[in-house]
């Protein structure tokens, strides 16, 4: 149940801005931001998912490209299915979903220079939408969902991300507010999942700016999985 903050500028030229808060299972093993691939996508940087190799987020810096997969409700029954890491690093090549995904359902958010999208997944139909000029939210349904809690409380709360090397610290002041409720609050976004069924909680968070130079990316993890402390992201 992670969740996406994405920030597209109404002026050409501007960096695309997104904020990317990773709930999982504590006790599945990634590795941190960077190449975690140097063989099969070499100058790619990702959180690496150790137990089946592919991605949460990459980017390629040099080409300016980032991505990154949320978990999304689906129709399909609980039978083995690929994973749906590989679909990060496909997209980072130029190779979006196509056709019926072998995987559950999901968000897969993409941005570059030029703008963001979504391709959503939810077992029965697969949709990609362009985002519009503005701040975007995406969860487990679809993007701004209007029956989302967490989008429908704090959506509006997120400004536009500030200028300088350390953009994302408006950012940060939003989550650290979002984080008053409590992480079991259906409306948190960082989140204990657990009490909903899912054995996740929130465990970090990156930010990417995109523009014609390329993309950079930074990371930290919380403390304490699930549980709000203020983050240095490097």
């Amino acid at each position: 149940m992670c969740t996406v903050i994405v920030h597209v500028p109404e002026i050409a030229g501007r960096p695309v801005r997104l904020l990317a808060v990773r709930d999982e299972d504590p006790g599945r093993a990634w590795d941190p931001l960077g190449e975690a691939w140097p063989a099969e996508h070499p100058g790619i940087v990702g959180v690496r998912d150790r137990r089946a190799g592919g991605a949460w987020l990459a980017a390629d810096r040099a080409a300016g490209r980032v991505a990154v997969i949320l978990n999304r409700a689906d129709v399909l029954g609980a039978e083995p299915l690929a994973s749906r890491g590989h679909i990060v690093l496909d997209a980072i090549a130029g190779r979006p979903p196509a056709g019926i995904p072998r995987t559950h359902g999901f968000n897969l958010v993409e941005a570059d220079a030029g703008g963001a999208r979504v391709t959503m997944w939810d077992g029965a139909a697969v949709r990609t939408v362009g985002l519009a000029p503005g701040i975007h939210m995406i969860a487990h349904d679809d993007v701004d969902d209007p029956t989302t809690a967490r989008i429908i409380a704090w959506r509006a709360a997120f400004p536009e991300p500030g200028e300088g090397d350390r953009w994302w610290e408006p950012w940060l002041d939003t989550l650290e507010r979002t984080s008053e409720v409590g992480p079991v609050d259906d409306r948190a976004i960082v989140r204990d999942n657990r009490p909903f069924g899912y054995p996740t909680l929130s465990l970090l968070a990156c930010a990417a700016s995109i523009d014609a130079d390329g993309a950079r990316v930074v990371y930290g993890e919380f403390d304490e999985p699930g549980a709000w402390n203020r983050l240095t992201l490097t």
